[in-house]
């Protein structure tokens, strides 16, 4: 009997773009199943909770053309751990600069210690998308900007109604 090839694509999503959209995507072809997995990054200020992130997320992902990927949440835990949890060995992560990279690979030595069967699998973002980062997003939604071409459209909204500004 073939092993289910388990991928887990984690990251904080505040808020989900359209490039992590691409990415879960294009992982959803290489997997038989992918978990997109909200975890927290200590280094960063959350606008959305995580029962909002998730919400956000399933609403985004019913535009995509897959069925093999579940949301879960794991706020206070290690993604290796998460992925122990889960059965899953392979580990997703998206590149859009050098500065992502540099970042990946040590986060990937990290990784490698907690869990040595853990592979990571980078996909780089389409041009389209390297500039876009959610942090940059919180940054001109604040500002009433124009956002609607870089996040799904209930992330948008939802942007729009926390910061108070009009689409």
């Amino acid at each position: 009997m073939v092993d289910k090839k388990i991928g887990i694509y984690a990251g904080s999503f505040d808020p989900i773009t359209n490039g992590h959209l691409d990415i879960i995507q294009r992982a959803s072809n290489l997997f038989d199943q992918l978990y997109v997995v909200l975890m927290n990054n200590t280094s960063k200020n959350y606008l959305f909770t995580f029962a909002e992130k998730k919400e956000l997320v399933e609403a985004s992902l019913q535009t995509l053309t897959c069925d093999n990927i579940q949301v879960k949440v794991a706020a206070d835990k290690l993604v290796a751990e998460v992925a122990k949890e889960l059965g899953a060995h392979f580990l997703v992560r998206g590149i859009r600069t050098t500065a992502d990279w540099n970042y990946e690979i040590s986060m990937q030595q990290i990784n490698s210690l907690q869990a040595s069967d853990l592979e990571t699998v980078y996909l780089t973002a389409k041009p389209e998308y390297m500039f876009i980062a959610s942090s940059m997003i919180k940054e001109v939604a604040k500002y009433g900007g124009q956002i609607t071409d870089l996040v799904p459209q209930p992330v948008a909204v939802a942007l729009h109604q926390k910061l108070g500004k009009n689409l």
